[in-house]
């Protein structure tokens, strides 16, 4: 069993936890989620905490699940709290960011401008060159992040491109510095 699925989940004060057919549904001030529970994980409510541990002991197969389940949980209630943002930098001359509405429009470097529909649950904000999806759901923040991420992906040589905030780019030598250096 993963150390980490051993340690409670606590639950502060605003969100109430639901359990009904293997489903835990939280709700709190910034919105609502559910998951899954697999099956033969057990989750049990004892005194403001959330316990996972196994039905059956004996199936070592089920062991990964716990650590997942207590994770997944953890998020959701992070998220229906506080919430979650994944913050991305455009680097590059012209490179430009919009939000109309609930879409995000990017200019970098195509004949066309790229629109991105936001999902249910996320939101788009952009600050001179800084975009920032910000959500309730961990894996859908990071999922759009990753998306926009990858319309323009940061090239190894000047660094122009979409990048995350605290993301260190690998650097390439160009083909005339590189000749200048081996004489």
């Amino acid at each position: 069993m993963s150390k980490l699925a051993k340690k409670p989940v606590s639950i502060p004060e605003g969100v109430n936890v639901i359990f009904e057919n293997n489903i835990v549904k939280v709700n709190g001030p910034k919105g609502n989620l559910s998951f899954r529970i697999p099956g033969g994980v057990d989750v049990k409510s004892v005194e403001g905490q959330l316990q996972v541990s196994l039905k059956d002991r004996s199936n070592q197969e089920l062991k990964p699940s716990l650590g997942l389940t207590r994770a997944m949980i953890s998020n959701m209630v992070t998220g229906v709290t506080k919430g979650f943002e994944k913050r991305l930098e455009l680097s590059g001359v012209g490179y430009r960011a919009q939000v109309t509405g609930q879409d995000l429009t990017i200019s970098v470097g195509f004949s066309h401008p790229v629109k991105i529909m936001a999902a249910p649950g996320l939101n788009f904000s952009v600050a001179e060159n800084t975009i920032t999806v910000s959500g309730v759901d961990k894996d859908l923040v990071g999922n759009m992040a990753a998306k926009i991420r990858s319309i323009r992906p940061p090239e190894p040589y000047k660094g122009k491109g979409i990048k995350y905030v605290q993301e260190k780019i690998r650097r390439k030598v160009g083909k005339a510095a590189k000749a200048l250096g081996t004489k």
